[in-house]
């Protein structure tokens, strides 16, 4: 099994974050599945789907996305609350081929009107020494480019509803 890489993303929503953190908590499981979808459209109009172009080659696979609501992190000692939510995908066919994530994304505010959302995660690559292999030339980098899409679709499906 290969070696587990950590990343991590943030970026900002132009909304209350009581807004964002009720969205959050309470419909995770369908704005993450928007976001992956209109991320999808945009590349190759198919649902649920990550994609990355290289060299005139696309990859794509289903995801299948799990959600776990965390508790939140009250304000504590000048700190700002915090609020999290676990998540995980894999391929929804032949996961074993391709890489995991398990993650958590936080929303926190920034000011009154913005809120931080940050992408913390470990993705696993697949097939051992040769997946650790592929990862080294450029499947890391599909990895970070899957999740900056992933984010920054999360915070647009955030303006779009909150």
């Amino acid at each position: 099994m290969s070696t587990p890489h950590r990343l991590s993303y943030y970026g900002y929503a132009d909304r209350p974050y009581e807004a964002v953190r009720r969205l959050v908590q309470t419909r995770a499981d369908e704005l993450f599945q928007r976001a992956t979808r209109t991320a999808s459209e945009r590349t190759s109009d198919l649902l649920a789907q990550l994609h990355v172009q290289k060299q005139g080659i696309e990859v794509g696979v289903d995801i299948r996305v799990e959600v776990t609501k965390e508790p939140d992190d009250a304000a504590e000692g000048g700190l700002p609350p915090v609020s999290h939510v676990a998540l995980s995908w894999k391929a929804a066919e032949r996961a074993a081929i391709f890489p995991s994530m398990s993650a958590r994304l936080s929303v926190s505010p920034l000011t009154f009107a913005e809120t931080r959302v940050e992408f913390e995660g470990v993705y696993q690559p697949p097939l051992g020494p040769v997946g650790h292999v592929l990862d080294s030339a450029v499947g890391h980098r599909l990895a970070e480019a899957s999740v900056h899409r992933f984010v920054n679709e999360v915070i647009e499906e955030i303006r779009r509803s909150a």
